[in-house]
C-alpha cells in the first residue's frame, strides 16, 4: 500500500504539471492517463489475453468501480489546477473515515464507538484546513471532496472484488470507463504537444497509474479495507515532496495542523483494528481448545 501511494503521488505530480505548466486540457490529460495504461497492459499481456481479462464474476460491480475511478480522476485533476498537492491530499485523508463508516453495511466490517469517535475527530481536521468563515473558500475544494467520495467507493469495491476476480481483471476493468467515456472530449479539445519531453511525461502517467493500481489491488487481497485505508496518510509526505521539488510549493500551517489531526485519528483507527483482530484470534484459539 505504501508503494502504491508513492506511485500515485508521482501520477498526481505529473498530471498537475501537464495541466498547469504545459497547460493541456484536463480531458486530454485524463484520457492519455487511461489510454496509456490500457496500451501498457495490452503490451505486457498481449492482445490475446483481452478476452480473459474481460471475464469477470461481478460485471456490474466492475463497471461501477471503473466509473468511480474515472469520476475520482477527473475531479482530482480539475482540483489540481487550482490547489496545491498537499491540499488535495489532505482532503483525500477523509477517504479512510468514509471507508470505515461504509465498510460495515457494505462489507460486514463494522466499527465500534471508539473508532466512531476517531472518525469524528478526523473530520475536525478537515475543518481546520478549510476554515469555514475565517478564510476565502476555494470552490476547488469541492472538486477535491467529490473526488475523495468517489475514491472511498472505489476502495470499498476494490476490497469486495478481490474475493471474486483476479487482480489483472480488476485492473483492466479500471480503465474501461476512462478510456471510452473521455475519448470524445479529449479529441474535441486535443492540443498537440511539440516537445518529446511532454509526450514522455504524458505516457508515463499510464505506467505510474497502472503499476500503482496493480499493487493497490494486491494489497486489498491480503488485508481488510479498514486496516489498509489509514495508510493513505503516508501519501502526504510524497505529495508534499512532489509539490516542493516540482512546483516549489510549501504547505501552510493550517494544512499541516489539519493533516496532523486527521493522521492522529487514522493512527488510532489502525491501533483499534489491531486490538480487535487480536481479540478475535484469542477467541478463536480459546474456542479451538474448548
Amino acid at each position: 500500500m505504501c508503494l502504491a501511494l508513492a506511485l500515485f503521488s508521482v501520477l498526481d505530480t505529473t498530471a498537475k504539471y501537464m495541466a498547469t505548466v504545459v497547460q493541456l486540457p484536463v480531458a486530454q490529460v485524463v484520457w492519455v492517463r487511461f489510454l496509456s495504461q490500457f496500451l501498457l497492459i495490452v503490451l505486457v499481456t498481449g492482445a490475446i489475453a483481452i478476452p480473459r481479462l474481460l471475464s469477470t464474476r461481478r460485471l456490474k460491480h466492475q463497471l461501477a468501480r471503473s466509473s468511480l475511478m474515472l469520476c475520482s480522476t477527473v475531479l482530482n485533476f480539475m482540483a489540481l489546477r487550482h490547489l496545491r498537492l498537499d491540499q488535495t491530499q489532505t482532503v483525500y485523508f477523509l477517504a479512510p473515515f468514509v471507508v470505515a463508516l461504509l465498510a460495515g453495511p457494505f462489507l460486514g466490517e463494522w466499527v465500534g464507538w471508539r473508532r466512531m469517535m476517531a472518525i469524528g475527530f478526523g473530520f475536525t481536521g478537515i475543518l481546520v484546513v478549510v476554515r469555514p468563515g475565517y478564510a476565502t473558500f476555494d470552490p476547488a475544494l469541492l472538486l477535491a471532496f467529490g473526488s475523495m467520495l468517489c475514491y472511498a467507493g472505489f476502495m470499498l469495491l476494490t476490497r469486495y472484488l478481490s474475493a471474486y476476480d483476479a487482480p489483472e481483471v480488476t485492473l483492466f476493468y479500471s480503465l474501461i470507463a476512462g478510456t471510452l467515456v473521455t475519448a470524445p472530449f479529449a479529441c474535441a479539445q486535443w492540443v498537440w504537444p511539440t516537445e518529446l519531453r511532454v509526450w514522455l511525461l504524458m505516457l508515463s502517467m499510464g505506467f505510474w497509474g497502472g503499476l500503482g493500481h496493480y499493487i493497490f489491488i494486491i494489497a486489498y487481497r491480503h488485508a481488510p479495507a479498514s486496516t489498509l485505508a489509514p495508510f493513505i496518510y503516508l501519501g502526504l509526505i510524497t505529495h508534499v515532496a512532489g509539490g516542493f521539488l516540482v512546483f516549489g510549493q510549501v504547505p501552510d500551517e493550517w494544512t499541516l495542523a489539519g493533516a496532523s489531526i486527521v493522521v492522529l485519528s487514522g493512527i488510532y483507527l489502525v491501533h483499534r483494528e489491531r486490538v480487535i483482530l487480536a481479540q478475535r484470534r484469542a477467541e478463536q484459539a480459546a474456542a479451538a481448545r474448548g
